[in-house]
């Protein structure tokens, strides 16, 4: 018997953001909210859609390939909703892998990334979760993932910091243990791209 997967409960959400809507005095026949709860349900399903989704599927296209120098996607766009508001954040990652022989299709790497930013969040565990996954499934001889965002939840509320971003950094392996080569991937990462 197939495993059946699981996904968004959007009818739970419609009738959630409805009861939002009420709690905050709308009149849910008012053309402009009438079909907010729909939207937002649909929305959800497409920001948070990557709670039920394996990574694993992208580690499919793994290649064999002598490689032993820095392999390094930048300037990933991405997005994801803070957990402790339900505000999005939106910045860039940057993977980097040193290979041991096998190199992985390179728009894998953005899915992968795409895959775990498409979940309720917080940056820092995030950018945790992209390395250790990286790490478990090539077996490199490291891995260096950055990612900058700016957080909605202290843009456009509390502190209002506007232009303010977020920078966590996960090193493993050699770019963790030796200096060099972490020296070496973060200038990778940040050189200017006209360099």
């Amino acid at each position: 018997m197939s495993e059946v997967k699981k996904t968004i409960d959007a009818e739970r959400i419609r009738k959630a953001v409805q009861e939002i809507l009420l709690a905050v005095g709308e009149d849910l026949e008012r053309e402009g909210v009438k079909k907010t709860p729909e939207r937002v349900a649909r929305m959800y399903g497409e920001l948070l859609g990557g709670t039920f989704d394996d990574p694993n599927i992208h580690i499919e296209s793994v290649f064999t390939e002598p490689c032993d120098e820095i392999v390094l996607l930048r300037d990933i766009p991405f997005y994801s909703i803070c957990e402790h508001h339900m505000l999005p954040f939106i910045g860039k990652a940057h993977v980097a892998y040193l290979p041991t022989g096998k190199v992985l299709g390179v728009s894998k790497l953005a899915r992968i990334v795409d895959c775990f930013a498409h979940r309720l969040q917080c940056q820092e565990r995030l950018t945790g979760q992209i390395a250790d996954f990286l790490m478990d499934k090539l077996k490199p001889q490291g891995v260096a993932v950055v990612l900058h965002a700016s957080h909605s939840c202290m843009t456009i509320r509390g502190i209002r910091k506007p232009g303010s971003m977020m920078v966590t950094s996960a090193l493993r392996g050699i770019f963790k243990r030796d200096a060099r080569s972490r020296a070496e991937v973060l200038s990778l990462m940040h050189n200017d791209k006209g360099q």
